[in-house]
């Protein structure tokens, strides 16, 4: 019995050892840490892989996430330099750079964020208006993140960026602000159908404008075609008369046919409103031959 029970014990403490190393096997996984300590104090920083803790002396004293964080903290009450009293809550972006620092630089190490965020905050506000506080956001976001960033480094922590989530001041600032910026609306669209109408009238002043300018060269094309057309009339009068007399003379007329013409001439005066015709004694002589033609002709 004796070499059985000392294989049992031999068993068991093997079991023993191997049940001790298996749970003291630990695997850090990604973006993460951890903070060992030995008998008490700081021994090392487990990071990302397999690592075997050494039982009964060593544990781990803190497990971190080295991922960026995000802390949202609540409204905090701060006054403007103009004595407005607002809520603001911030919210906070960070990361954990070293480990160690942040295990054992500050208790609490959130809390101890955002009451310096407050501080901070409170600070800064109270050197602004109320106005300048509603337009600068971008400004205060930096301040506080330089001051938070630079306080923090004690602590193992990087302030990536800060955002003011929201800034509510008293209702009655908020209803003087809405009236402020409807009477604003208001004015903006009085402007825009004034600079409306005054475009339309201007439009409309063009268009009669066109419209005179057309009419006038309508009417001035329309006189200039017509004194063309009466001077190509009269220049074709002309050169029908001038043709006329061409002709006759290049047929050398004889002077009866002359008298002839004369007397034609002298007809067509007479149907005039003239009253009285003076008529040369040759052609005098020419109509009364003309006369005596017609007569013989009649008795024949």
């Amino acid at each position: 019995m004796g070499p059985v029970i000392g294989i049992i014990v031999a068993s068991v403490i093997a079991l023993i050892l191997l049940i001790l190393i298996v749970r003291n096997i630990k695997i850090v996984p990604q973006a993460h840490a951890y903070v060992i300590e030995r008998l008490g104090a700081y021994h090392a920083t487990w990071e990302t892989g397999l690592h075997l803790k050494v039982p009964f002396i060593d544990r781990i004293s803190k497990k971190v996430s080295l991922k960026e964080q995000v802390v949202d903290f609540p409204p905090q009450p701060v006054i403007t330099r103009d004595n407005v009293t607002m809520q603001i809550d911030t919210v906070v972006y960070f990361e954990i750079t070293d480990p160690k620092l942040y295990t054992y630089g500050v208790e609490r190490p959130l809390s101890a964020i955002e009451n310096l965020t407050a501080t901070t905050l409170r600070n800064i506000i109270g050197d602004l208006e109320l106005d300048n506080t509603l337009t600068s956001r971008d400004t205060i976001n930096d301040k506080i993140r330089i001051i938070l960033d630079e306080a923090t480094d004690a602590w193992g922590i990087r302030v990536i960026r800060v955002e003011l989530k929201n800034i509510l001041p008293p209702r009655e600032i908020q209803d003087a602000m809405e009236k402020q910026m409807k009477a604003e609306r208001e004015r903006r669209a009085r402007i825009l159908d004034a600079e409306g109408e005054k475009r339309s009238q201007i439009l409309v002043a063009e268009g009669l404008k066109e419209s005179a300018i057309l009419k006038a060269d309508a009417v001035k094309e329309q006189k200039i075609r017509e004194a063309q057309g009466e001077a190509e009339a009269i220049l074709t009068v002309q050169k029908a008369n001038a043709d006329a007399l061409r002709m006759l003379n290049d047929a050398a007329p004889s002077d009866r046919i002359i008298q002839l013409k004369s007397l034609e001439a002298f007809t067509k005066a007479a149907d005039g409103k003239a009253t009285k015709i003076i008529i040369p004694s040759d052609i005098q002589s020419l109509a009364g031959n003309v006369t005596a033609i017609k007569e013989i002709w009649k008795d024949q």
